[in-house]
This record gives C-alpha cells, structure tokens and sequence, in this order.
C-alpha cells in the first residue's frame, strides 16, 4: 500500500490571546508549514481546515476554512471545512491522506485552529459542551458540563482499577514537565502531586491542572505524495503509515471507539503496540490519558497506573507519552490538537524535538478522540508515523 507524507509542519504558540484572531493563528502555522516544506502557497492544490466552535464564539458558522485562509496566499483551490468536536485535526489528515492516496491531488494543506479565548468566559465552556449529546447529556447549570462527563467516567475507571487519584496527578505533573520544555506550551513548569491534589476542583475527584485548559492557536501540515515529495526534494518525509477514523458505540456493544480505531491502525501499519516509539494521546482529563493506555493496548486492562507509576511513560521512559506536553500543558485549543499531536511527533521523528526529542524515535502514534456520545467517544482518529 502507498503512503501519503508529510513534508512541512507549523504551530503556533498555544494560549490565552485575546488581541488575536483566527486568521492571526491560521497564517501564522501556515507560513510556517510552508516555509517548511519549501513551497510556496501557489502550489497548494486543495485545503482541510479544521475548526470546532467559532460558530458559537463568533458567529462564523460557514465558511471559516475560506475566511480564515484569506491571509495566507491560498486562493482558489478546494477548501474543506472540517468539524469533528476535538478530533477536527486528525480527521482533517484523514481526508487530506485520503485524497492524496486516492490521487486526486499530490500536494495539500491540513491546517488546525481554534480561538477559545472570550469575554465571556462561561461561553467558551459552553461552547465545548456542545460536542456531548444536548438532548441528554448537557447539564446547562454545571460549571463545566464536558468535565463532568469525564469525571464520571474516571469515578467507576478508579473503583474498578487499581488506579488513584495520585496517579492522575503523577499524569499532570509529567506533563507540566514536558511542556516547560516546549516553547509553544501553554503551561510548564515543576509541581508535585501534592500541589495538583490541592488545587481547585473541577468535578470530583478532577481538579483544575487535571483539565485541559482554555486557548487559541493552530497548527499546520503539508501533506504530498511521495513522487511529489522527492520532486520536491525532501529529504526527511514522514509517512502516514495508518490513518484511521472511527466512531464509538453504545456501552456493552463492543470495544470502544479508541481500542477499535488503535487496532486497525496497528494493522493497517503492519507494526504492533510493541512497536512504538513515542505517542501522543488525548489527555483532555488526567485520567483519560491512563485510559487510553490501555486502549490503546500499551498495557492490559486496569494495568494504566502503573505505566506512569513506573516512569515508563516519562521523556526517559521505555514508551515517552506526550513529550510536548499534552493537551494539559501545551494545551487544548480544540481545533488544532489533532495537528498539534502530529507537528508534535513530525519533530520527534525529524530529530529536531531538542531538549525534549526521544532518542532514535523512528515510529509514533497519535491519538485523538472528539466529544461524548452514549458512553463513548463520538470520534475518533488514530495516526500511525515513520521516519
């Protein structure tokens, strides 16, 4: 099976900005992706972008691709709006690799972005809420309606698991210690579980730096076929060796949507959990990161604690899990996660990742999962990457 890859990444810096617009960030990473990629925007033959709630923030509930690309250069291509709750970024590659392996193109732009940042701060919160069921899971008068939701889930995951509270603060502050290495982080530094048990809480036993925070910024891909790429003359192309999109199922119907989609993502790249290198995952929540260990088939069923317990998801570990950060550090503007994972272990495997690179990363996987639906994720998109 051919292989479409990736021949230039952009990202900005992800935070709390409220003089910029999208537009600011969707130039920004797409300057950037094709600088890296040594093109320039006239080459670009079609566009995904991907975006999850500017509808709701501010009103552009069409066309958001077109707009937000007006200052960038690309002009009268294909645009492709993408919307997927938190999985927008990896579904827009989805259909970008698709086309590309389809040939319906050979050279395209993938670009993630989001603009949370609101003077009213209820409204963003809101907004995000949106990617649950209104009908049936949509609690209005909660603080944060999507955290409920996961710390529901967390509640029964640590009464049938061996699995604590401790260990999902040891989850946040391994990812406040990647994030101080990443210059594009929304948050960084060295804590303890002590400081993160005694922050403020969200929704028990979830305290705030077990949640993904609020922020804007995009990030960017260029996306080529592999004639196209040694055209080009790239010399480190990373393949897309799996790319998988599922949805999820009602609970007691089958594995969920993140086992399922890392299992035909394993077969369709020929490689096994085994083989991994470096992941990136959605750890929207604290705890959803030692779930999806075990979704993800990195350790057996209830066995997620002691991967981080043992360090073997560390920078230095056996398996380094979230280098950049994660969505609680580098942060959550939901958009542009599914590209930033991808940005993210494009460096890794490009070794340009400095002081947080994985030694001879050679094969990733990212994982990205969007919104809640019957007990599972509504999406979700696993990447399987190779030097």
């Amino acid at each position: 099976m051919s292989h479409a890859v990736i021949i230039g990444t952009g990202i900005t810096s992800f935070g709390k900005m409220p003089a910029t617009t999208l537009r600011d960030h969707v130039a920004a990473a797409t300057r950037d992706a094709l600088a890296d990629a040594g093109i320039d925007a006239g080459q670009i033959q079609a566009a995904y972008s991907a975006n999850a709630i500017a509808g709701l923030l501010n009103g552009q509930e069409m066309v958001r691709g077109q707009v937000a690309l007006r200052a960038t250069g690309i002009t009268g291509v294909p645009v492709i709006n993408v919307e997927n709750a938190c999985a927008s970024g990896s579904t827009a590659l989805h259909l970008a690799q698709t086309a590309v392996l389809a040939g319906q193109h050979d050279l395209v732009l993938v670009v993630g972005s989001e603009k949370m940042t609101h003077d009213d701060k209820r409204r963003a919160g809101l907004a995000v809420a949106t990617a649950l069921d209104v009908e049936s899971d949509f609690d209005r008068d909660s603080p944060s309606p999507f955290m409920d939701v996961y710390a529901k889930k967390v509640r029964s995951y640590l009464a049938e698991s061996d699995a604590t509270v401790e260990d999902l603060a040891r989850v946040v502050v391994k990812a406040q210690h990647n994030g101080g290495l990443n210059p594009n982080a929304q948050y960084g530094s060295e804590t303890t579980v002590e400081k993160v048990l005694a922050d403020l809480m969200i929704s028990d036993p979830l305290t705030r730096m077990m949640c993904s925070p609020i922020g804007d910024g995009a990030a960017a891909l260029v996306v080529a076929s592999p004639e196209r790429a040694r055209r080009l003359g790239i010399a480190d192309p990373v393949r897309i060796r799996a790319s998988v999109l599922c949805s999820g199922s009602p609970v007691g119907e089958g594995p969920p949507a993140a086992y399922r989609s890392a299992t035909l993502a394993y077969e369709q790249a020929g490689v096994g959990p085994q083989d991994l290198d470096v992941v990136e995952l959605h750890d929207a929540a604290a705890s959803s990161e030692l779930m999806r260990y075990e979704s993800l088939q990195l350790c057996a069923p209830g066995e997620g604690a002691r991967l981080i317990r043992r360090g073997a998801t560390a920078l230095t570990g056996r398996l380094p899990v979230n280098p950049g950060g994660g969505l609680l550090a580098r942060g959550h503007p939901l958009g542009a996660t599914g590209c930033a994972q991808v940005v993210e272990l494009c460096d890794q495997l490009r070794d340009r990742a400095r002081t947080r690179q994985v030694d001879g990363a050679r094969i990733a996987l990212a994982d990205n999962g969007g919104g809640w639906v019957a007990g599972d994720s509504a999406a979700e998109c696993v990447h399987i990457l190779s030097a």
